[in-house]
């Protein structure tokens, strides 16, 4: 009889279909004012300023954490992403969080290199 999945297994599979191949697809902007559609900030604030760190910071968090393949394309930004991931990284789930440093060595460079 084989062992079923973990609930933690079938969330990082979840998480891994979303991502793109590679960091350089993530085309999204770094300035500005961004207003997030509603299936992913479906709770709360849905327009953030990527200028005011704090706001950036749960942009980010959001869209890694509801974002679909298209969405992390549209909305992440590769340089963005790879500058903020060393905190970042401390305020998502431990599954989203292994599933993007597991696929880009850069993500988890950056992240041993702030430790």
């Amino acid at each position: 009889m084989a062992s079923q999945p973990s609930l933690s297994d079938l969330r990082r599979a979840k998480y891994a279909r979303r991502l793109p191949t590679a960091l350089s697809e993530l085309a999204g902007p770094e300035h500005g004012t961004m207003s997030l559609p509603l299936h992913l900030a479906w709770s709360g604030l849905t327009t953030f300023d990527l200028d005011q760190p704090r706001l950036r910071m749960s942009y980010y968090r959001i869209v890694l954490g509801e974002g679909r393949h298209d969405d992390l394309v549209r909305y992440l930004n590769r340089g963005l992403l790879v500058s903020l991931w060393p905190t970042l990284r401390t305020l998502i789930s431990r599954d989203v969080r292994e599933v993007w440093e597991h696929s880009f060595d850069e993500l988890a460079r950056s992240a041993q290199a702030a430790a």
